[in-house]
């Protein structure tokens, strides 16, 4: 734990500047097995000084003042403590968008961006009528915000079960002008949307998919602090996948398309829930850039 008067010691000797404290911080988080050290403290710093990261190579023989010291430690604590640097600072970037986020959604990671643009690869630029497409836990809104400001001529749902996530999903909307082409729902996956309802196009999700018992397995920065309820996929981490793929045949439209983001070592599993629904064709397994595979999509068959 970083004790609070570490830093003051040096602090009667010389000042603490920019280049100064980012080097001490480097070397603390290095010693903490912290990941990215170098790059996590100039995110801290530049948050904590209100900057941006470009602007304390600018500004790195600028001295601190003891409320800035004060505020950067308090940030440096709770990165030790393994608090995730996207819940310290509030943001996270996906699909070149700064998004907003809080421990009441997941932190959007690079992998789901492959959900996003597997959707991308199958809506139209243009059509003589907008696709509808649906997205089955939104969270903070990431996919769904992906898919709006690069297909606004289409028609875009959103659900969660969480009121928060929808509050912040919302927000992340208004954010990026994106408020009026997104009806968000409020439910656990299809309960707020009703089966007389028009249906979809496309149903999209990133669902639960870690199994129960190996949760508490995961890196600290997700097992405790993460939403457990976006987490976890239950005894065989396929609970929420096998739910999914049960029901969104009653909400799509004929050869409408269903896309999930699954475990890396849940094919052949998904690829057998698929076949005794019996309710799906065209069946295709997508990797992510690691290899692994990320993104499985199916279309409803008659």
């Amino acid at each position: 734990m970083l004790n609070q008067s570490k830093l003051q010691p040096a602090a009667k000797k010389f000042q603490w500047t920019i280049f100064k404290i980012l080097s001490w911080t480097t070397s603390y988080f290095k010693s903490y097995n912290i990941d990215n050290p170098r790059a996590t403290a100039e995110i801290l710093l530049a948050h904590a000084l209100k900057l941006k990261r470009i602007d304390l190579y600018l500004q790195y023989d600028q001295p601190l003042s003891e409320r800035e010291l004060y505020l950067f430690k308090k940030l440096i604590i709770r990165r030790i403590r393994r608090e995730p640097v996207a819940y310290i600072v509030g943001k996270k970037e996906f699909w070149s968008m700064e998004l907003k986020v809080t421990k009441d959604v997941l932190i959007p990671r690079p992998e789901t961006e492959h959900l996003a643009e597997a959707a991308l690869s199958l809506l139209p630029d243009f059509s003589s009528a907008p696709k509808r497409i649906l997205e089955l836990g939104t969270g903070s809104g990431a996919v769904i915000l992906a898919l709006a400001s690069q297909r606004p001529k289409h028609l875009f749902f959103a659900s969660d079960c969480s009121i928060n996530a929808i509050k912040l999903a919302k927000k992340n909307a208004r954010r990026h002008n994106l408020e009026k082409a997104i009806y968000f729902l409020s439910g656990s996956w299809f309960a707020p949307i009703k089966k007389d309802i028009h249906p979809f196009d496309m149903i999209i999700s990133n669902p639960p998919y870690i199994p129960t018992q190996t949760i508490g397995g995961l890196q600290a920065e997700i097992y405790r602090y993460e939403p457990k309820i976006a987490l976890d996929g239950g005894r065989d981490g396929l609970g929420c996948i096998r739910d999914i793929i049960y029901c969104a045949h009653n909400y799509l439209e004929k050869d409408g398309s269903l896309l999930l983001e699954i475990g890396y070592d849940q094919k052949e599993n998904i690829r057998k829930i698929i076949q005794s629904c019996g309710r799906y064709y065209q069946i295709i397994f997508t990797k992510d850039y690691s290899g692994l595979d990320r993104i499985v999509q199916m279309k409803k068959a008659e």
